[in-house]
């Protein structure tokens, strides 16, 4: 019939188009990746855009410690030894090459001040912050510099032995007991297994051979057999220590730059155990000839290194060189060399102890030694 449709046919509406059908969504591409991969493997894992940077939390800020008494550095406590080195080779030097005495007296009671100044601060600070003083002991490096105020006071006690015999011999009977208590403490620390590679460093010899040191003034206040026992121990600790810090400049770590000042130390052990040998024999001969040899040529290799030291900025290193030059230019009065050689050696070490001096006076004017350290 002709007004029956039949089902599924399309009717077409006078004057319009026809409707179309909804578009099929196309399936999304696939990417290379993430195609099957063959029969017989795992379904591949579709790529995930990679996750947006997340930033870091805000780090706290932390305020700098406030600066005062606890960042006193403790290596301050070596210039004594460095002033009083100068102060006595300057009153050799007025015996042996005619110098005026007053420079040397008046170096000794500038010791004696600056001994009670140093000692005295860290004294205080030890009081008001015995963490920080704990702090400096547990240090590798600087636990060597707690047995220089007794080599002050070795200094010290020679000092004023021609003026006050008892005083000056009771000073030296203080010293010597707590210099051997510090080198005992040290060399228990290293016993027990609790050394570290970085105590490898010149400042080791300050309290292990400045032993050697108690014999010159020793022997002229009578304490001969005492004087003859310490400079045992100081001769065998400078044999025994001497060849690890070398080995420590040659197979590393390095020193740091701001140390390397501090290998001046090395002239030290053979210009004082010169001394201390005329002093216990009561003249010099073939065995503090010895000892002359061995400080005549550290004194050449560090004489030969000045260029390499000029580079390298002042630190509390530098007084690793005041009372080893002082020594040795003492040391060469006393084994009788050529004026102009010995007069050379003072000069050297005065210059040198003045320059140093000066600039500690500068930094400390300016409250470096108040502040902590930078690293």
């Amino acid at each position: 019939m002709s007004g029956t449709r039949k089902r599924g046919a399309t009717v077409k509406a006078p004057g319009k188009a026809p409707a179309k059908a909804p578009a099929k969504p196309r399936p999304a591409a696939v990417p290379a990746e993430a195609a099957p991969i063959e029969a017989g493997g795992l379904p591949p894992v579709p790529s995930q855009p990679p996750a947006p940077p997340v930033a870091p939390p805000a780090a706290v800020p932390v305020p700098p410690a406030p600066p005062g008494l606890a960042h006193l550095p403790l290596p301050l406590l070596v210039m004594p030894m460095g002033l009083g080195g100068v102060g006595l080779a300057w009153r050799e030097a007025s015996v042996s090459l005619g110098m005026p005495g007053f420079v040397g007296e008046v170096l000794l009671a500038l010791t004696a001040l600056v001994w009670l100044l140093v000692v005295g601060a860290q004294a205080l600070r030890a009081l008001r912050h015995p963490e920080a003083m704990w702090a400096e002991f547990r240090h590798p490096v600087r636990v060597a510099f707690a047995a220089a105020p007794t080599i002050g006071l070795l200094i010290l006690s020679g000092a004023v032995h021609p003026y006050a015999p008892g005083f000056g011999a009771a000073l030296w009977c203080i010293a010597v007991p707590l210099h051997l208590v510090v080198a005992m403490g040290i060399l228990r620390r290293l016993l027990a297994g609790r050394g570290e590679v970085a105590m490898l460093a010149p400042p080791l010899l300050i309290p292990f051979v400045g032993n050697i040191l108690a014999p010159v003034f020793g022997a002229r206040m009578g304490f001969h057999d005492a004087s003859w026992m310490i400079f045992g121990v100081g001769l065998l600790m400078w044999v025994a220590i001497t060849p690890l810090l070398l080995y420590r400049l040659i197979a590393g770590p390095p020193l740091p730059l701001a140390m390397r000042p501090s290998v001046a130390i090395f002239l030290a052990p053979p210009a004082v155990g010169a001394l201390a040998v005329i002093a216990l024999t009561g003249e010099a001969h073939s065995l503090s000839l010895t000892f002359t040899g061995v400080a005549l040529l550290m004194a050449a290799a560090l004489l030969s290194l000045a260029r390499e030291f000029a580079w390298v900025p002042f630190s509390l290193s530098w007084w690793g060189f005041t009372f080893p030059t002082a020594a040795f230019a003492v040391l060469l009065m006393a084994e009788g060399f050529h004026p102009l050689l010995a007069g050379l050696a003072l000069a050297v070490t005065t210059g040198l102890t003045g320059w140093i001096a000066w600039r500690t006076f500068a930094a400390a004017r300016a409250g470096v030694f108040l502040r902590p350290e930078a690293h």
